[in-house]
């Protein structure tokens, strides 16, 4: 199996934490292609793209409310991000499903820019803001508000409880909020903010990801839905049943089988523990 065949494979297993990596490092890519000014040394993003805390070109220009979140100021600003992402990312998707995760990061995207752009109107302060820091930020919080005494291991520190890595992320934010960085230090505590919330509201029966999900199954139904199939009568034959039907329902079984136990190995151990022939397996079955 070829390189690309293997990210292609990785990003079809995957759940969203895998799938929004993909997309804020193709957004890079393209970033640097289009939007890069080599002479200055830094992105030089449009204003239909980056979030601007001018309440006034906010009011025509509100999807940058979304768009924001999947540009970044740097290749280390990107890497930091999705490193968190990842991290954070597999934890959630422990005790909560795809479609939570994705509606609190988008949910928590839009949530820390208005915060970052409401605050800086107090401030009456003018300026550009891009990066995923406050929705990583919401997902690791909401993390650590569910289950704080999750046992961490990290390099180089050794054992710690989630809690106490969250609460140092959110510590540093609250001391240089206003010491550099202050709105990208506003959209953090924003999103830890929207964390917490979410998670105290979904254990009190609201689930505030199902408006998004309910609005992205709606825009993926325009152009009108799939045409359902009308019922056959099917004229069975139960005196006589056939070798080679009772074969195909056999290997199909098996194949299923085989690929329920590699999706297990994959949830447990991660898609690089897959052996070659393994991943292969999964190549062919998801054609």
């Amino acid at each position: 199996m070829g390189f690309w065949d293997d990210l292609k494979l990785q990003y079809k297993m995957g759940g969203f934490e895998q799938k929004l990596i993909y997309w804020n490092v193709a957004v890079f890519v393209l970033s640097i292609v289009f939007f890069y000014g080599f002479r200055t040394q830094r992105f030089e993003y449009p204003d239909w793209l980056y979030l601007s805390s001018d309440v006034h070109v906010l009011s025509y220009r509100p999807w940058t409310l979304l768009t924001y979140s999947f540009f970044h100021s740097g290749f280390f600003h990107l890497l930091f991000n999705m490193i968190m992402l990842n991290f954070s990312g597999r934890i959630f998707l422990t005790f909560f499903n795809q479609k939570q995760f994705l509606g609190l990061y988008l949910l928590a995207g839009l949530f820390a820019g208005m915060a970052f752009v409401a605050g800086f109107y107090v401030l009456s302060i003018a300026a550009p803001i891009v990066g995923a820091s406050g929705a990583v930020m919401a997902v690791l919080v909401a993390t650590a508000t569910y289950s704080p005494m999750m046992n961490l291991r990290l390099l180089l520190i050794g054992n710690v409880k989630l809690w106490q890595l969250t609460a140092v992320l959110v510590a540093i934010d609250l001391l240089f909020i206003f010491a550099e960085n202050t709105g990208g230090h506003i959209a953090h505590l924003a999103g830890a903010f929207f964390g917490f919330l979410y998670i105290k509201l979904l254990q009190s029966g609201t689930d505030l990801s199902k408006g998004v999900t309910f609005v992205l199954d709606g825009l993926a139904n325009i152009g009108g839905s799939k045409k359902s199939t009308p019922f056959k009568k099917v004229h069975r034959n139960y005196e006589h049943k056939s070798p080679k039907t009772t074969s195909k329902i056999v290997t199909k079984d098996k194949t299923q089988q085989q690929i329920d136990d590699i999706l297990d190995k994959i949830s447990k151990s991660g898609y690089d523990s897959l052996t070659a022939a393994e991943k292969e397996f999964l190549f062919k079955a998801g054609k």
